[in-house]
């Protein structure tokens, strides 16, 4: 090894302890091969250094997104890619793209999804929100049923506040299922405070498959429940769902084509 390879050896070293202390792996996988295209190509100091904090950076928007995407909790991997809008012409395509550029998130305003089951509700809510988390906000799925119980579970143990900040760290908060089963009266106290508390702070997305008329039966309250989708529907965009049941129709078409079993089926 020659001087100047020793000493390019010894700064390289230098260099690598630099970044890891920095907490820079982005520019530490990086950093040699842009010298040396650099040095290659006649490229400036201001250039070369550009290009290694670009590569920082990007590698630092990659892992925050997929951090993001873990602390969502989604139960499945859903897209909007992989959603068929032809196969539910009641769905607006160009209003669900037009809201996962995440606009809505930004003015706090809430998404709610109404329409019978098998529609693709939660596919759409999941894919909206997977966008969403694409575009730099924070998003957090649950159920209704989960949402009331860990408020319950909150309340008992006396940390309600606590389980309040907690939730109010994600900037959309996707509750899918409201009104498939009547909530308990503490339950649905709990979740009127809960969307109280989240009111033009942070954006909902709900599902639901009861048109609103109907959420009395499930909350209980009259009184409650219109206050409720007072505060749901301020500055809300409301998406209603019509047609055939993904699931029903694609049993169907198994049945036509002589296959008996199951398989992954759209949800709700």
């Amino acid at each position: 090894m020659t001087k100047v390879e020793l000493e390019d050896a010894v700064h390289e070293m230098a260099v690598d302890a630099y970044l890891r202390d920095l907490k820079m792996p982005g520019a530490l996988r990086e950093y040699r091969e842009l010298a040396r295209q650099a040095a290659a190509g006649g490229t400036g100091h201001v250039v070369f250094l550009k290009e290694v904090l670009t590569c920082e950076m990007e590698s630092r928007r990659r892992n925050q997104i997929a951090q993001r995407l873990r602390d969502a909790r989604f139960p499945y991997p859903k897209n909007l890619e992989d959603f068929d809008f032809t196969a539910a012409p009641s769905v607006p395509k160009a209003k669900i793209l037009d809201l996962a550029r995440g606009d809505f998130v930004r003015e706090h305003e809430n998404l709610v999804l109404i329409g019978p089951s098998g529609l693709g509700k939660t596919h759409l809510g999941l894919g909206i929100s997977r966008q969403v988390i694409q575009q730099g906000y924070r998003a957090r799925f649950t159920t209704t049923l989960a949402l009331m119980d860990e408020l319950l579970s909150a309340q008992s143990h006396f940390e309600l506040p606590k389980c309040l900040r907690l939730w109010s760290r994600f900037d959309l908060i996707m509750v899918d299922e409201i009104g498939y089963v009547p909530l308990s009266t503490d339950g649905a106290r709990l979740l009127f405070q809960f969307f109280a508390e989240m009111y033009e702070r942070r954006s909902l997305l709900l599902t639901t498959n009861l048109e609103f008329s109907r959420w009395p039966d499930v909350f209980g309250d009259p009184v409650m429940t219109s206050a409720l989708l007072d505060r749901l529907t301020h500055r809300a965009h409301l998406i209603p769902l019509a047609g055939e049941s993904y699931r029903f129709r694609q049993a169907r078409d198994r049945v036509r084509q002589g296959d008996p079993h199951p398989s992954a089926a759209s949800e709700a």
